[in-house]
């Protein structure tokens, strides 16, 4: 029976509901009342089901009608976004744009843009996904994603187009209550090397390279936040992002920790790029995207 459904029908029903009336329905669809009645009389014969009770004096819709009532809405609303989907990729609009994330991303950089993009595109179908260091970057290699916006590491790979957005300073910071806290100077090398350092990890490549690290006592996060929480209940230091640190910093719960010939001193700052691969173009949305980062964080 559903193969003699119709959106027509379903619009049909609707109106009605939303008017009051098969002739309200009518004036509203430029139809005759006596066509309203017969599409709904068709309906009705087609599914087997009573949707309106014609016993009064103006058809009522029945409680049947009124659950179908509501799955017809859902139906023209996934309709019209279809018919809106086909037209927008038909103007060379990609259906979906799929973001990659690296978790030291401040995403709330990019809000306005991606605003921006929502009232561009409405139509446009947007995912997200956040991995652990380095996932952005393998989403778009196995072609889980269009773009990325993440941190790649030593450098730039020959096959990936990157455009450096804005750049992040990594703070060396620990608990106030920590024993690196009390040192009352400059923690050397065999002070670190006493206690636990917090790293944030490719879970992909445990045994990888490693940035910044100092001495073999590590404990290491995929996700961010669960880091900050070791980091608070003074499991250990780390480097993090200064702007997500600073209220910690502010309320006393978190500390600067200055590290005497620190290797990382000289390069604190870790570069954030909207990343595609090279034989992979952007679509029409994810350049457009792409076109408004740079003119938000053009120097």
């Amino acid at each position: 029976m559903i193969g003699s459904l119709t959106l027509d029908q379903l619009r049909v029903l609707v109106t009605i509901t939303e008017t009051g009336s098969f002739s309200a329905a009518g004036r509203r669809l430029g139809r005759a009342q006596s066509a309203i009645s017969q599409t709904i009389a068709t309906l009705e014969n087609v599914q087997g089901i009573a949707l309106f009770d014609r016993s009064a004096f103006r058809p009522v819709l029945t409680e049947a009608g009124r659950v179908l009532v509501a799955q017809a809405r859902s139906v023209l609303i996934g309709a019209a976004r279809f018919e809106a989907m086909a037209a927008a990729t038909r103007d060379g609009i990609e259906p979906e744009l799929a973001i990659a994330i690296d978790p030291l991303v401040p995403t709330e950089a990019f809000i306005d843009s991606l605003h921006a993009l929502r009232a561009e595109y409405p139509c446009l179908s947007v995912s997200f996904s956040t991995e652990g260091l380095g996932g952005a970057e393998r989403r778009l290699r196995r072609g889980d994603a269009a773009l990325a916006l993440c941190i790649l590491l030593p450098s730039v790979p020959e096959d990936v187009i990157a455009l450096p957005l804005l750049g992040i300073d990594l703070v060396p910071v620990v608990s106030a209550d920590h024993p690196l806290a009390q040192l009352g100077r400059a923690a050397t090398p065999a002070d670190l090397a006493n206690h636990v350092q917090l790293l944030l990890s490719d879970p992909s490549t445990p045994d990888g390279p490693s940035y910044g690290v100092i001495g073999s006592r590590s404990w290491r996060f995929v996700d961010l936040g669960r880091r900050l929480d070791f980091l608070l209940a003074g499991m250990g230091w780390c480097r993090m992002p200064a702007g997500m640190v600073a209220p910690h910093l502010a309320a006393g719960r978190l500390v600067p920790l200055v590290i005497e010939d620190d290797p990382a001193g000289a390069n604190g700052t870790l570069t954030i790029y909207a990343a595609h691969l090279r034989d992979q173009p952007l679509g029409r949305a994810g350049s457009w995207l792409l076109a408004n980062l740079q003119s938000q964080f053009a120097p």
